[in-house]
């Protein structure tokens, strides 16, 4: 890295990485939704699933050791299981538009996914289907997307420790960094258990509230004073998401990058990984940039942009009601 490197991004996107799209859906009735990262021509890609209840497709595939090389489409989903049936509209958008791998007459869009568990928010009978996937590839662009609440962050929500009813409003959220023309992008759906920090502060930012709801009652410091968690069904949180990068990546490398992506996470929840998550992340390697500015950079990258994307989430997320169930968002509690 030469010594006139600067890094752009207090900001930023994963489509400021070349070649990568992004599109949401949002059904509004509960709300939930879905969102989808495509490469139209192909990226080289891995996964690294972490939290212990996850919900995946294909990911397998990803393994460095299998065959298939490269992806044309990532979906993040709302909907718990039932949503990774968005997956199949993703497939068969992109095979309209003669995107995928050639298997003897036909393209085949290779679309790994992974989804999270939102049915406490709403009828949990309205879930994201092949319709939903389609839509969201509709919708993709190159252009900055959206955040907070829509997509596969519709109906996230942090902070469910104590229960559902001293929650927050999740949501999804991107960021980029640039360093000498080599771009990581990230963007995450954030739906944890736990809190979300802000990593330079190491204070929370949404999360379990007091038992009054007026105030953020810090997870962590409540745990080890000996408040006890209420009983949690299995994999009903989830944060899941997608890095990209227009370096030059082996599958090998695009792995250990998802891997080290996980470091943002745990910087900016806290606690994280936990029995009840399914955090699970991929990366994307589109090659645009013809470089490989090393691992050690890349991986740095990864974390920071992971981390900035997941605070842009809960910051973007609006309040909402639905039903009996009031999410505020941080933006709420920062007002009172």
């Amino acid at each position: 890295m030469s010594s006139t490197s600067s890094m752009r991004g207090a900001a930023g996107a994963i489509t400021d990485v070349p070649g990568i799209e992004v599109g949401h859906f949002t059904d509004t009735r509960r709300p939930t939704g879905c969102s989808v990262v495509i490469a139209r021509e192909g990226a080289v890609a891995g996964v690294d699933v972490r939290g212990a209840a996850p919900g995946t497709r294909e990911t397998d595939l990803l393994s460095p050791t299998n065959l298939v090389e490269r992806v044309h489409g990532i979906l993040l989903s709302g909907g718990s299981a039932w949503g990774l049936a968005a997956a199949d509209g993703v497939v068969r958008w992109l095979e309209e538009q003669k995107v995928g791998m050639p298997v003897g007459p036909a393209l085949l869009p290779i679309v790994p996914g992974a989804v999270l568990f939102d049915l406490m928010v709403g009828d949990s009978s309205i879930r994201p289907d092949a319709q939903a996937g389609y839509a969201a590839c509709a919708s993709a662009s190159s252009r900055a997307p959206a955040e907070g609440n829509v997509g596969a962050g519709a109906g996230a929500a942090v902070g469910k420790i104590f229960g559902i009813g001293r929650a927050m409003k999740g949501g999804i959220g991107t960021a980029s960094v640039t360093v000498d023309g080599v771009t990581v992008g990230a963007l995450i759906a954030c739906n944890a258990l736990g809190d979300v920090i802000d990593p330079d502060t190491a204070r929370p930012i949404a999360g379990a509230r007091t038992a009054d709801g007026s105030a953020l009652a810090d997870t962590r410091r409540a745990l080890l004073r000996g408040e006890a968690p209420k009983p949690l069904l299995k994999g009903t949180n989830t944060t899941i998401g997608v890095i990209a990068t227009d370096a030059v990546l082996t599958k090998v490398q695009a792995s250990r990058l998802a891997t080290v992506g996980h470091d943002g996470l745990a910087r900016s929840i806290n606690p994280v990984h936990t029995m009840s998550d399914g955090d699970a992340l991929f990366a994307l390697a589109t090659g645009r940039s013809g470089r490989n500015p090393g691992m050690m950079l890349l991986g740095t990258m990864a974390a920071e942009v992971v981390a900035m994307a997941v605070v842009r989430a809960v910051r973007a997320a609006q309040g909402i009601t639905a039903g009996n169930l009031h999410l505020p968002g941080a933006r709420d509690l920062d007002r009172g």
